[in-house]
């Protein structure tokens, strides 16, 4: 079923042969055959171009075969390969919630691929139903970001595989917040569902945004697809080696501050509730809320000269007068709160 749904070319495509492919499984000691400098330590080898040792360690931790793992420079990169992979541009289409993050628009634009807006209902919950009423023939992917962002919530699980049962595409689902939710993780269910992709990231509960690390999880034969059609060195080897190091010493730290987080956002949410200038927190499932303030552009630039930077979602479809806050610090948290306290219109 998969293989009907990709590109052709794709299908046909014999991707590039890195040095370290070729002698696979074994051992040497001399490289002499990638035209790399001799004279160094760690950073004149090229990296493992499929991160098989992290994806080992990511592997126990996630309870995702290694197999069943792509790692790219962000997110955004496996984002872009789902294009890339399933659609043809000027032909196919893809159907997302509105609002959601907005590189799945970005990279349909990019690939010249028509993408096509479902809006979430009052609660920002999706149905099922609207999302599958929107798809054609020629519809290749479904877009699902769950706790979604810029509204926090976690969606209807009972909706998301109704979704997944009964679309003939590909579902991808970005469980980038699921560390700071309760909700099961579909990235479980794999095995269940051929036609699941579920996105993660280093960026967000394991503190490491900087080293741009991504994560996608589906079946051994859809990321042999990715692997075929990813640049050869996609991610570097000082991410690799940084990744390795927090799974391996660094996650009771990294479950601590999870914790940290979800107990400030109760905290941060309950007192933004009570400041004059707040219509309503929106319930929040991830490291962020969303809250309706009475000006949101007055009220940010405000901030902004305070030098307390939040992210106005004015602009965005059902978000008017709304301002995402990530919860930082309990002394950031603090200084945030202080300042709406006395903020004057």
């Amino acid at each position: 079923m998969i293989s009907s749904l990709v590109r052709q070319n794709i299908k046909q495509l014999k991707p590039y042969s890195s040095a370290r492919d070729e002698y696979k499984g074994k051992k040497a000691s001399v490289f002499i055959d990638a035209n790399e400098n001799p004279f160094g330590t760690l950073l004149n080898r090229y990296p493992d171009p499929l991160q098989e040792e992290l994806k080992r360690a990511i592997a126990e931790v996630k309870q995702v075969p290694a197999e069943c793992i792509f790692l790219g420079n962000g997110s955004d990169e496996a984002i872009d390969l789902s294009y890339r992979v399933f659609c043809e541009p000027r032909v196919d289409n893809v159907v997302a919630i509105d609002p959601t993050y907005g590189m799945y628009e970005v990279c349909a634009n990019i690939n010249d691929v028509e993408y096509r807006k479902v809006a979430l209902d009052e609660h920002f919950q999706m149905k099922a139903d609207d999302l599958l009423a929107a798809c054609d023939s020629h519809t290749k992917l479904i877009f699902i970001c769950s706790p979604n962002n810029p509204t926090g919530n976690d969606l209807s699980r009972e909706e998301i595989v109704k979704v997944i049962e009964g679309f003939k595409g590909i579902v991808i689902v970005d469980e980038a917040y699921s560390d700071f939710s309760t909700q099961r993780p579909l990235r479980l269910d794999l095995d269940k569902y051929e036609n699941l992709i579920v996105y993660n990231t280093f960026s967000k509960a394991y503190g490491c945004a900087a080293i741009r690390l991504g994560m996608a999880f589906a079946s051994a034969e859809i990321i042999g697809y990715f692997n075929k059609v990813k640049y050869p060195y996609n991610v570097n080897v000082l991410t690799q080696h940084k990744a390795t190091e927090v799974l391996s010493t660094e996650m009771s730290k990294t479950c601590k501050h999870i914790n940290l987080i979800i107990d400030e956002r109760a905290t941060v949410m309950e007192a933004f509730a009570q400041l004059p200038l707040c219509e309503r927190v929106y319930p929040s499932n991830a490291n962020f809320f969303l809250a309706k303030v009475t000006d949101a552009n007055s009220i940010y630039n405000y901030l902004v000269d305070k030098g307390i930077i939040v992210r106005n979602r004015n602009s965005v479809n059902m978000c008017g007068n709304c301002l995402r806050i990530t919860i930082g610090t309990k002394e950031e948290n603090t200084q945030l709160l202080s300042a709406l306290r006395v903020y004057k219109p």
